[in-house]
């Protein structure tokens, strides 16, 4: 079967028995392990996780060390490391279907000109969330978008796409084919600004995936969304918190605004950095975050916005 598979698992200080129901999942896969690879990008863990964890099961998996802290640093480094056409990023909370594997290794070959697919992220909590926290599903990577299939292409009218699918994949199980992902990764080895985006560490900088997206649709990819790919994201309890997604929902404000900019998409004027603070003070009112957890959420997002306009490049 043409269109092998590279699986890889970008993980620093992995939480173990998540990491452990994801390798389970993995060892389930419907796809014989002879059509696909295994590589665990250890990000600069506190311990060297190829001293503890046990690949074995797989004939064709390895541990590689990248001491550079960073998703994005993460993501290059396995792109180096891949040596098949199908790229399946799998987060070390994601459980995936056990015909995940098997159902991505058909789609790419019916769809040639898709460059990123993905589909359903489906919540599984630690503890019961409150009810305000659906509001901010996207937030914690979890997608539900129907049963039906849905596909993108830029139109070719100038430079950048004339808009972002809401249905883009997410990083969450997301599916790259390699040629695509060579391009992302020869463009952002050259900008700082876009090697900067993607979590570092306990920081929560975002937009990573967003930038993959775009780079992928200027190229004259597609993107695509196949509910057949289903995963189950595993919620800790730590994530579902007021002050932990105020800081998640500023930090992916802050930076979609910025990968946007990145790409030539500027739908708001640069704002001077000496109203940042007033704008914020007067969104205070607006959003009226002393009244729930959810509009102080929302202000915190207004707020990253607001970060965001007064960091971008002169137009």
């Amino acid at each position: 079967m043409s269109n092998l598979i590279t699986v890889i698992i970008c993980t620093h200080n992995p939480r173990r028995e998540y990491l452990s129901r994801v390798l389970h999942a993995l060892k389930l896969q419907t796809l014989p392990m002879s059509q696909w690879e295994l590589i665990l990008i250890d990000n600069a863990s506190e311990t060297i996780l190829a001293s503890e964890i046990d690949l074995n099961w797989h004939p064709h998996a390895r541990h590689v060390r990248e001491k550079t802290l960073g998703l994005t640093a993460a993501r290059l480094r396995a792109f180096k490391e891949a040596s098949n056409e199908i790229l399946v990023f799998v987060d070390d909370d994601n459980v995936l279907d056990a015909n995940y594997l098997k159902n991505t290794s058909e789609i790419v070959q019916e769809n040639p000109h898709l460059g990123a697919i993905g589909g359903k992220s489906l919540p599984e909590y630690e503890i019961e969330p409150e009810s305000w926290i659906n509001q901010f599903s996207v937030c914690l990577a979890l997608r539900n978008l129907g049963d039906e299939p849905l596909i993108y292409f830029a139109k070719k009218t100038d430079d950048s796409p004339d808009q972002y699918p809401a249905f883009a994949p997410i990083g969450a199980g997301l599916v790259l084919r390699r040629q695509a992902a060579q391009i992302y990764a020869q463009n952002v080895a050259q900008d700082s600004s876009r090697l900067a985006l993607g979590r570092t560490g306990k920081q929560l900088i975002s937009g990573e995936d967003n930038d993959i997206n775009l780079t992928i649709l200027e190229a004259g990819w597609g993107v695509g969304y196949f509910p057949q790919l289903q995963l189950t994201h595993l919620i800790s309890a730590n994530r579902l918190s007021k002050n932990y997604l105020a800081r998640l929902n500023r930090a992916s404000s802050r930076s979609w605004v910025q990968v946007l900019d990145a790409h030539n998409i500027r739908p708001w004027q640069k704002i001077p950095s000496w109203t940042v603070v007033p704008r914020k003070l007067k969104a205070f009112l607006s959003y009226q975050p002393w009244k729930s957890p959810a509009n102080y959420v929302s202000w915190q997002g207004a707020c990253g916005i607001f970060e965001g306009l007064s960091t971008l490049s002169s137009q």
